[in-house]
């Protein structure tokens, strides 16, 4: 009975699990120089084609805390196609996924020469997803459980991201719907015990973006406000980033850049500390992060803090994102815009 109750917490763990953790976790990896890897319209939007390889890991002193490494690739193909491609695999304790994007790219150019960068995009990805589900090692052989089958089981979807991004002088917007196909999985298929999980589906998440650059005089130093507001429509949760980030560059060899970022859901959960008075609490992340561009090559280093009261250990979240960028073309757009001038 005991063992049922945990299956029923771990079951219940997994459908919270799928409902907001489907495709690439939404970190603060785009900060670093890899808008792409959120926004799919990005792609090939930058005067130089980018390899970028990212590596997360949280709470280095819990045992199977979760971990993300995606390693992309994006550039222009022509005056207009940009192509992309991602790879990732996201880890939750007993819960893993896997996934291959492949990104095609629009990019309508309105600008009458470099001067005044004006250029519409349109981003489409499509995603062949692998969820995998640990139960190995979970059953009791002095007394087991039929509803556990002691395996890895494993189920594969198709999915597709739909965006779009506007780069004007100095400004910008993105807006990205991901998974936005209907696609449901069984989590568990135990179909002969009648103990099969069919999770919704609706794991359609919505994510939007604006930003602008200030270019501080004519000076090496420039500074970046931005949001970021992403929410989902299964579970109804949402969430906002505020984001500032400064640049100075030396000559034109090197930019260094750092910054931080304040994340905050809107929506609240309640827990209780003295089993009687119910408190709630809203999830925080201050994330400070600095990096640099040098020549070709770009290295950058996240840390992100939960400032919450009730955490499930102080240990943060570290992420570092090696880029390397090649195929530059000769033109610059005569703008503070990092993310299409290299």
């Amino acid at each position: 009975m005991i063992l049922k109750k945990y299956y029923l917490l771990f079951v219940l763990l997994v459908s919270q699990f799928a409902f907001s953790q489907e495709g690439i976790p939404v970190y603060a990896d785009y900060l670093s120089d890899n808008l792409y890897l959120v926004h799919p319209s990005m792609a090939g939007a930058s005067n130089a084609n980018k390899i970028r390889l990212t590596a997360r890991k949280q709470w280095f002193d819990v045992d199977n805390a979760p971990s993300t490494q995606s390693a992309n690739i994006n550039f222009r193909a022509g005056d207009k196609v940009g192509l992309g491609g991602i790879v990732y695999r996201d880890e939750n304790g007993r819960f893993t996924q896997t996934g291959v994007f492949v990104t095609f790219a629009y990019h309508l150019l309105f600008s009458r020469d470099r001067t005044d960068l004006n250029m519409l995009s349109f981003g489409l990805s499509g995603a062949l997803i692998q969820s995998n589900v640990d139960e190995r090692g979970l059953d009791d052989p002095a007394d087991p459980d039929p509803v556990l089958r002691g395996n890895l089981q494993k189920d594969s979807y198709f999915n597709v991201d739909f965006g779009m991004s506007y780069n004007y002088l100095d400004w910008y917007l993105h807006f990205t719907v991901k998974n936005l196909l209907p696609t449901a999985r069984d989590i568990f298929d135990n179909t002969d015990i009648g103990a099969t999980i069919r999770d919704s589906n609706n794991q359609r998440r919505y994510i939007f973006s604006v930003g602008y650059v200030f270019g501080l005089g004519n000076g090496p130093w420039s500074l970046e406000p931005s949001i970021l507001y992403q929410a989902t429509d299964q579970t109804e949760e949402s969430t906002i980033d505020g984001n500032l980030k400064v640049y100075r560059r030396f000559g034109e060899l090197a930019t260094l850049w750092g910054g931080l970022s304040y994340r905050r859901s809107f929506d609240g959960a309640e827990f209780s500390q003295t089993g009687v008075e119910i408190e709630s609490q809203k999830l925080q992340y201050i994330t400070p992060f600095l990096g640099i561009n040098y020549k070709k090559w770009m290295v950058g280093y996240t840390y992100s803090h939960q400032s919450n009261s009730v955490v499930l250990t102080n240990g943060g979240f570290h992420q570092l994102t090696i880029g390397y960028d090649f195929g530059k073309r000769k033109e610059r757009w005569n703008c503070h815009c990092p993310a299409v001038n290299n």
